[in-house]
This record gives structure tokens, C-alpha cells and sequence, in this order.
């Protein structure tokens, strides 16, 4: 099984959102009110090249996001795109050997517009996201929340994952991607309330493809909470999950706007977590075998 971190352009966005400043609504507010921009940052999508077709995760940004709607203040203020066509997903597949056609599923962590910017490629594919993240980022409450729905092309219909109410180790739910049981979606909310990560078993680690759980390694580790996630409480249980799973397995993590993330996944470069975190979730005993027997 291959997996291929593939770099679909560079976006810039307020530091504030990276790293949240503040409480409640200021900390929403300060992607939009605060001058400080980020350095250009990485727009991943994945490709898993598995045994049962190849599965996408997330599918990056389009050109078209050069030129976004100014009626919306955070296009207006807060987020700049740098992409061409041939560094959109589908042009970057085909020039690994991966025709849209090979692609039988592709799994979105959540709708907004740097992750769902390259359905277009799929037309045949099955898409699969959390439901309750598909009404969210649909029609008119949509677009205002910062999602571009009227983008989406006719065909898009995805299926809604099929949660199974058990907990994988810390996540409190979890939906079978594969047949094997060896590529897994979890529950991990906060930068949207339904956000969802992707667990991959490769041989001696696993692979969290997680989306925009964080924008960065550093600030899972940390705790640190961006400054768009709805629920502060919510987006910081989520972050203390995540460093439970990394302190119990050798985990790759693998978000979407982290630089390193390209390198940590070819190095294999697990994460490391603190003595006091794998001490304190040392109970936790939930494995992907246990899944797969479910």
C-alpha cells in the first residue's frame, strides 16, 4: 500500500486562525480583524493506493479559488490562493499513473473550500463524507458559514459514512472505509463541528491523515486550538484524542496545511508525545483488529 501526500498549491490565511487567540466570539473574529498573515502553507490532498482501489482523502484546492466572492468578509480578509490547473489533484494523479477512473472512493474530512476544491476530477467515484457536515456546508446557511456550495458540480451527491457507535481507542465513533478494516474514518470535531480524520494501518504505524484537526503538528502537541473552531471545548477534547492515539501506537500525522507533513510521511516520522500523556491514557486498549471483528 502506497500513500502519496500530494501538494495541490499554497494558501495564506491569518495567523490568528492557525494558533486561536482569545476566547469566544473575539477569537472568531481575529482571522478576519487581524493583520498578521501566515506564510504560505501547503494545501494537501492524499491518495492511498490500497488493495481495494485507490482511495483519495480530501481532494485540495482548484484555481478558480484565485478569485473568490467579495461579498463574504473572510474571503475578502482573511484567505489568499496560489494554484494553477496542472497542480490540481487530477492533473497530479494522472502524472503517478492514477487515472480518475482508478479511484473508487474518496473520502472528504470536511467541505470547505480547500478540501473539496478538486471533486470535479471524480466524476465516477463514490464520495463519502459525515452527514451532518454535508447539510452544514449545503445551500444558502452554507455559503454564509464560508462553505461554496453553488461550486459543487450536479453529479456531486456523497454517501454519508456509516458510523459504527463504538469507540476506537479515544474516538468516541468510527466508520469502516475498507473492507480490511486497515483504513478507518473517525470522529474528530472541532474545526467544524463535524469534522471527521482518517486512520490508515501501515505496517509498523498508522497514518492520521487528519485534515484540519490542526493546522500543525506543533499545535496538536500543544493543545493549541485554531480560531475558527466553533466550540473551543469541543475542538480541545478532539486535540487531547489525538495526542491519546500517538502516545498508544506509532502514529504518522499528517495534516493538511503542515509543512512538514509531506517529509514526515516519506521519513515515517511518528509523533512524539510526552511521558505524562501516554501514562495517563495508558489504559486505552482499542485496536483496528477489534474493529475489523466488529
Amino acid at each position: 500500500m502506497r500513500i502519496h501526500a500530494i501538494t495541490t498549491g499554497r494558501v495564506r490565511i491569518k495567523q490568528a486562525q492557525i494558533e486561536g487567540r482569545g476566547h469566544g466570539l473575539m477569537r472568531q473574529l481575529r482571522p478576519i480583524l487581524s493583520p498578521e498573515w501566515s506564510d504560505w502553507l501547503p494545501v494537501h490532498a492524499f491518495a492511498i493506493e490500497h488493495p481495494e482501489g485507490v482511495i483519495v482523502v480530501d481532494t485540495g484546492a482548484n484555481a478558480g479559488l484565485k478569485s473568490l466572492p467579495r461579498w463574504h468578509p473572510y474571503f475578502q480578509f482573511s484567505v489568499q490562493f496560489d494554484i494553477e490547473p496542472e497542480q490540481e489533484l487530477g492533473p497530479q494523479l494522472r502524472s503517478l499513473g492514477i487515472a480518475a477512473h482508478d479511484v473508487k472512493t474518496v473520502v472528504l474530512t470536511h467541505l470547505h473550500i480547500d478540501h473539496d476544491g478538486g471533486v470535479g476530477h471524480f466524476y465516477s467515484s463514490r464520495f463519502v463524507a459525515n452527514a451532518n457536515e454535508i447539510a452544514r456546508a449545503s445551500g444558502l446557511r452554507g455559503a454564509i458559514l464560508g462553505y461554496l456550495p453553488n461550486r459543487w458540480p450536479e453529479w456531486f451527491t456523497p454517501e454519508t459514512l456509516q458510523w459504527q457507535q463504538k469507540p476506537l481507542g479515544p474516538f468516541r465513533r468510527h466508520a469502516l472505509i475498507t473492507k480490511a478494516a486497515d483504513v478507518i474514518a473517525v470522529s474528530t470535531p472541532g474545526h467544524t463541528p463535524d469534522h471527521v480524520s482518517v486512520l490508515v494501518r501501515d505496517g509498523d504505524a498508522h497514518i492520521m491523515i487528519a485534515g484540519d484537526a490542526s493546522y500543525r503538528e506543533a499545535t496538536m502537541l500543544s493543545g493549541t486550538i485554531d480560531g475558527v473552531s466553533p466550540d473551543e471545548a469541543v475542538a480541545r477534547t478532539t486535540l487531547g484524542s489525538i495526542r491519546s492515539f500517538c502516545a498508544r501506537r506509532p502514529t504518522i500525522y499528517l495534516p493538511a496545511h503542515d509543512p512538514e507533513t509531506a517529509r514526515r510521511l516519506d521519513e515515517r516520522r511518528t509523533t512524539r508525545t510526552s511521558s505524562t500523556t501516554t501514562a495517563v491514557h495508558a489504559s486505552l486498549t482499542s485496536t483496528y483488529s477489534a474493529a475489523a471483528s466488529r
